[in-house]
Formats: structure tokens, C-alpha cells, sequence
């Protein structure tokens, strides 16, 4: 599917918008940004978010300052197409990065590029992530204390948070509800994510895992949260998959 093709899709099955990975978008001529910012347009459906990928708790210091540089330019990119929201990652779980390093690493580069994003209008939303088909290991801050460590120290930024409704599970932990609380002020963003084990990746249709939505979605009403709910179907059923992804989560949310 093209942009075009997947903004229409989206549109037609009533969401309110869309996001995209970065590795979608293939470059930053005139030509091509000029070209997605106008099927886009045409289509009539909001690009809300991009997703990238920075490895900030890399152990070699200059792999560290080209994956700030990637950021860089996946702002500015974010920006050129329209984007509202760049959801970024702390970094990969480098067996030689400790602990202590690896939440100094992130934070730092991460409150390094907040200056950046304020002047692209781009708001960085940070995820508790588990590990993308581009990484070979798990996301540095899946475990919930690493996460909350830097989510603390990322306060007072105009750093957001993107929670994600299955990583708390994936990490082997349930408290998936304590955690979102602790963070809710941050919230910008929420992706709607299922597994269906906990302790491990293991990607089903949302709605027939373990993670309960239900509760997740009353907490949040409750709250008034008013961001956006972000679905990342990862069962691999095609847009079929996405269409009954789409009407588990209305349904549930109107329940809730």
C-alpha cells in the first residue's frame, strides 16, 4: 500500500486519522514531501503520528550521536509531511550498556532533541517499547522501572509519553494499570497493542489476547483522557485484521 492507498483505507473505515512508520517514507526531496503532503490532503484524514526508532543506549559514543542525527532529520521529516507526533524509543538492551548508563544515555539525547522537535512544531512521545523487526534486541526500558526512571527525569519537558497497552505484559509484569497511572500526566498518546502471553512478544488480533482494554479504557475515561488512541494491529490479518481491530476498540471504549 502506498501512503495514499493506507490514508484512504484508514478513512474509509471511520478513523480519525492515521500514523506511519518512518521507513515508510522514502525521502526529503521537494518532489516526494510535496507528493505525500498532498495525497494526504486529497485523501482528507489527518497524519497524526510517525514512529522511529533511535538506539540511544548504544555502547560505542559515536554510534550514539548518529542515531541523534537520525533523529534530527526524522523531525524534520516528520514535520515536512505533517506529522503532530514523533514517537521515539530510549534505545536497544545492549548486553555491554548498564543500566546506570544506558537511562543517562537516553535521557540525555532525548531532552537534546526536545529543542529540535519544539521547532518543528513536532511534539516526541515517548514509548515503553519492546523491540520493532529493525532491532536485535529488546527495547532498553521494557522493564517498567527502567521505563518509569526515565519517564521521571524526562518531566518538565515538552517530551510526552506514547503508552503502550501490551508492553507492561511483554516485560512479565502485571501492572500494566499502576504504571499508566504513574505516567497519566504525560500521556500524549496511547497505542492500542494486544499479546497474548505475558513475559514475551507474542502478537495476536487485539481483542484476543490478555491485555484488558476494558479496564484500560474505563481508567482512562475516567481520567478524561482526550489524546489519541493509536491502533497497532500486529496479528498479522490484513485489513480485515484492522477493520474488527477498529470495531473491538469503539465498542470497548463506549463500554467502558
Amino acid at each position: 500500500m502506498t501512503i495514499r492507498e493506507y490514508a484512504y483505507f484508514c478513512k474509509s473505515i471511520g478513523l480519525d486519522a492515521f500514523d506511519i512508520g518512518i521507513i515508510l517514507l522514502k525521502n526529503h526531496t521537494p518532489n516526494y514531501i510535496r507528493e505525500i503532503r498532498t495525497a494526504i490532503s486529497e485523501v482528507g484524514i489527518p497524519l497524526v503520528m510517525v514512529t522511529t526508532y533511535p538506539d540511544f543506549t548504544h555502547p560505542d559514543p559515536q554510534q550514539r550521536e548518529r542515531e541523534f542525527d537520525f533523529l534530527v532529520h526524522d523531525i524534520a521529516l516528520a514535520s515536512a509531511v505533517g506529522a503532530k507526533y514523533l514517537r521515539v524509543t530510549a534505545g536497544q538492551a545492549h548486553p555491554k550498556t548498564s543500566e546506570q548508563d544506558g537511562i543517562a544515555w537516553a535521557v540525555m539525547y532525548l531532552k537534546k532533541a526536545a529543542p529540535v522537535s519544539d521547532k518543528y512544531g513536532i511534539t516526541l512521545v515517548y514509548e515503553d517499547h519492546s523491540k520493532p523487526g529493525a532491532w536485535d534486541y529488546m527495547d532498553f526500558s521494557n522493564p517498567p522501572a527502567i521505563f518509569l526512571e526515565i519517564a521521571r527525569q524526562l518531566r518538565g519537558t515538552s517530551i510526552g509519553i506514547n503508552f503502550d497497552t501490551a508492553n507492561i505484559l511483554v516485560a512479565g509484569e502485571d501492572t500494566t494499570l499502576e504504571v499508566l497511572d504513574q505516567v497519566f500526566d504525560q500521556v500524549k498518546t496511547i497505542h492500542v497493542a494486544e499479546t497474548a502471553t505475558k513475559g514475551k512478544m507474542d502478537p495476536v488480533a487485539i481483542g484476543t489476547g490478555i491485555v484488558p482494554f476494558e479496564t484500560i479504557f474505563s481508567y482512562l475515561k475516567t481520567k478524561h483522557f482526550d489524546g489519541w488512541l493509536c491502533l497497532e494491529e500486529w496479528g498479522n490479518q490484513g485489513t480485515e485484521g484492522v477493520k474488527r481491530a477498529v470495531e473491538f476498540v469503539k465498542e470497548t471504549w463506549e463500554k467502558a
